[in-house]
């Protein structure tokens, strides 16, 4: 499957996902950027509770804010399309994949949640999936629907796609996701949430880059 012009494997290194409109787009925004700077690798736009106007609003404010890195808007195709982002991030309950690709241009990035078996063949025509909660919040095993590392690593290998690791990764556990076959992690409230995402971010990096020549 050829990759999109605008991105590439190393994109998928640190996912940045939004969190909230708590202090406005300009907030958003500079938080955004500050994570960028700190080593975030990709931006995912999701703000469930907002209509599509201002979804719209905030991925072109994105864009413009950190044009080094793409901004895929979560589960609206038609948004992404609407503000120029680089792609679009499909749960299990949106638009599959092979669907979005047969509307979509061809240098769109497509993403794909996937928590279990059956969700394996609907990410076909995907380019990457991120798979979890591998994590309970804040890093646990204690919860009944976290996958854990091991889960994980059985579902990337099945998938046979680019797979990154979300749900309560921390600068404890993200370096061992990459032993467990993931390529990168996906960060809410560890990256957005934080009180500086500047040193979040670098702190993440430097887990995950840790002993890399």
């Amino acid at each position: 499957m050829e990759s999109p012009a605008r991105w590439n494997p190393a994109s998928l290194r640190l996912i940045a996902i939004t969190d909230s409109l708590r202090d406005g787009i300009g907030g958003l925004v500079a938080r955004v950027r500050l994570a960028v700077d700190g080593g975030a690798t990709m931006v995912h736009l999701r703000l469930q509770a907002e209509p599509p106007r201002t979804l719209v609003d905030v991925a072109r404010a994105l864009i413009e804010a950190v044009p080094t890195v793409p901004v895929l808007v979560n589960a609206r195709a038609d948004v992404a399309l609407a503000a120029g982002a680089h792609g679009v991030h499909l749960g299990v309950d949106d638009l599959s994949p092979a669907a979005a690709r047969r509307v979509l241009p061809a240098d769109m990035l497509i993403g794909a949640s996937v928590g279990g078996e059956d969700d394996i063949a609907r990410a076909t025509g995907a380019h990457f999936v991120t798979i979890g909660p591998v994590f309970a919040p804040g890093g646990r095993l204690d919860a009944g629907d976290a996958l854990g590392a091991a889960r994980f690593t059985e579902l990337a290998r099945k998938v046979a796609l680019p797979a990154v690791a979300v749900g309560g990764l921390t600068v404890h556990n993200a370096r061992a996701m990459l032993s467990a076959r993931a390529v990168g992690i996906a960060v809410i409230s560890g990256l957005l949430s934080a009180p500086d995402p500047l040193q979040a971010a670098r702190a993440l990096r430097g887990a995950l880059d840790a002993n890399e020549s």
